[in-house]
């Protein structure tokens, strides 16, 4: 009988045959909580814990998210992710010019250390494990976070949570950067160091492939990308003289959760097999520093604006991947994130398919539960390969610094041929180029942002007028002679913001010292 296609294959390239048998793997038999944690970086995984449920939110103001989260919380979510505005992520005040109509627009806009106690009000950060997505400026977002929890007469010490940090992933995917690579990189291993000495319960990078795979990369490129940006960082720690087995513990890794089911998990698996060895075998690493934990978001790629229901049916597919691939914690998206902001009740629908997975299927009750599959395994290990040809091409031209023109290029191309597939119907996306219709689609209603923005502004200029000014230039004074410097910038950093200097302000500070990156 004929076949529905004349070659089945991943979005990397393996092909899938028809049956797999015991031959068609090198099958890793190591348990779960074993070198190299193919199976699972813990023995008992979510029998002992069940993965944090840590859905991404942000916009507006900091009152407006703060009531978000609170409802999140009320709603059952066991962590916070926060989203911030373009502003925010690039370094400027909501008052200056150049970003007037971005204030607030796609995350939450930060200009102080009082933004940053309103967004937290009410909620006990002793208690609460919060993930920020902040790159350029993640030092000054984690200062401020630190100084709240100063303020509040927290020590710095027991909070739990990671910024993501990840400026490499910026250059290569995203664009949200701001200093050179070099100063920027030296920023990265400012925060590994502080945190690995004053706060050690905080993860101080999400080694992001997300944004990676969300340009379009395949999943072996989104995994060898990744790795290699991660093993660039952990070099330039120990050049800084960081001593490996103080800093990697608190690495952690962001990954996408994407379309085709049976190669997410072989990922996720592969990922971690792949940095256990390397970081045993080229940096000595002990078993501690050499668990990849990750947190995964479902692909916002795949969501569509059109039959956006359809959403709810990808996002609970794309989450069961994450959870049998063994991730520490997940964000389910919205259904109507193609359309806009989420709305309440498609946030809590996203929470609540999490909750289902949790309370109802019994995926969590034994330990990958997959392994074992000669075709999960046979993945597994064709995407390790796969993955690390990209990595030998990566450090052949120099490691990721160098060659971040060749990732943006594979990028480019694959991404080029993902939207080729789509067009042309050979990749069929139900609603869109197959079982489409016309009907009309309801746009949710987006919050007023000019009158948030105004408030913002309204807000900013009251701390302006209210604080010492003579203290805050010395403070960024200070901030200009420490970037000048070898020295960590965090505990400055920390001291400018209690004084009250705003992120803007200290982003200009340091383009005094650093300059920004041009491209070409």
């Amino acid at each position: 009988m004929s076949e529905r296609r004349p070659v089945f294959s991943t979005t990397s390239g393996i092909q899938v045959d028809p049956v797999y048998r015991a031959g068609d793997t090198s099958r890793d038999s190591a348990p779960p909580g074993e070198f190299p944690y193919t199976r699972g970086v813990y023995r008992s995984m979510y029998r002992g814990r069940l993965w944090t449920m840590r859905q991404y939110a942000g916009f507006g103001t900091a009152a407006a998210t703060n009531a978000r989260f609170r409802y999140l919380l009320e709603s059952g979510q066991t962590g916070l992710s926060v989203a911030f505005d373009l502003p925010t992520q690039m370094g400027y005040d909501s008052d200056d010019a150049r970003v007037r109509g971005e204030v607030g627009r796609v995350g939450v806009a930060i200009d102080s250390i009082e933004d940053m106690h309103r967004l937290f009000e009410e909620i006990p950060l002793e208690r609460v494990s919060t993930a920020m997505t902040i790159n350029a400026t993640a030092p000054v977002l984690l200062a401020m976070y630190a100084g709240v929890a100063r303020e509040r007469g927290i020590d710095p010490a027991v909070l739990r949570g990671t910024v993501q940090n990840d400026v490499l992933k910026e250059f290569i995917a995203r664009g949200t950067y701001i200093y050179p690579v070099q100063p920027s990189v030296r920023f990265v291993t400012d925060v590994f160091d502080f945190c690995a000495r004053e706060m050690p319960r905080w993860r101080s990078i999400s080694i992001s492939g997300y944004h990676i795979r969300e340009a379009g990369a395949t999943a072996a490129q989104e995994l060898a990308f990744t790795v290699a940006n991660g093993l660039e960082y952990v070099r330039r720690a120990i050049e800084r003289g960081l001593e490996i087995d103080d800093f990697a513990p608190g690495l952690s890794f962001f990954f996408s959760a994407d379309r085709l089911f049976f190669e997410e998990v072989a990922k996720f698996r592969a990922a971690r097999r792949m940095w256990a060895r390397l970081m045993r075998d080229r940096f000595g690493a002990a078993e501690a520093s050499s668990r990849l934990k990750f947190h995964t978001q479902t692909s916002g790629a795949a969501l569509t604006a059109q039959q956006p229901l359809n959403n709810v049916v990808r996002v609970a597919i794309q989450a069961l991947s994450a959870v049998l691939g063994g991730t520490q914690s997940l964000h389910t998206n919205s259904y109507d994130e193609a359309l806009g902001l989420p709305g309440a009740d498609a946030a809590r629908l996203a929470l609540r398919t999490q909750q289902v997975l949790a309370a109802e299927t019994g995926v969590g009750d034994t330990v990958d539960p997959l392994g074992g599959s000669y075709y999960v395994e046979s993945l597994t290990d064709d995407l390790e390969a796969r993955a690390t040809e990209y990595l030998s091409r990566i450090e052949e031209l120099g490691g990721p610094v160098r060659a971040i023109d060749y990732m943006r290029e594979e990028i480019h191309l694959a991404a080029r041929r993902h939207q080729e597939a789509v067009e042309s119907g050979e990749l069929e996306v139900v609603g869109v180029n197959v079982h489409a219709d016309a009907g009309p689609v309801e746009m949710p209603k987006a919050p007023d942002f000019a009158r948030l923005a105004d408030e913002q502004r309204r807000r900013l200029s009251r701390l302006k007028a209210k604080r010492d000014g003579a203290t805050v230039e010395a403070s960024l004074a200070e901030i200009r002679r420490a970037a000048a410097g070898d020295a960590n910038l965090l505990p400055v950093l920390i001291d400018a913001v209690r004084r009250r200097a705003t992120l803007g302000e200290i982003s200009h500070a340091l383009r005094d010292v650093w300059g920004e990156y041009r491209p070409g």
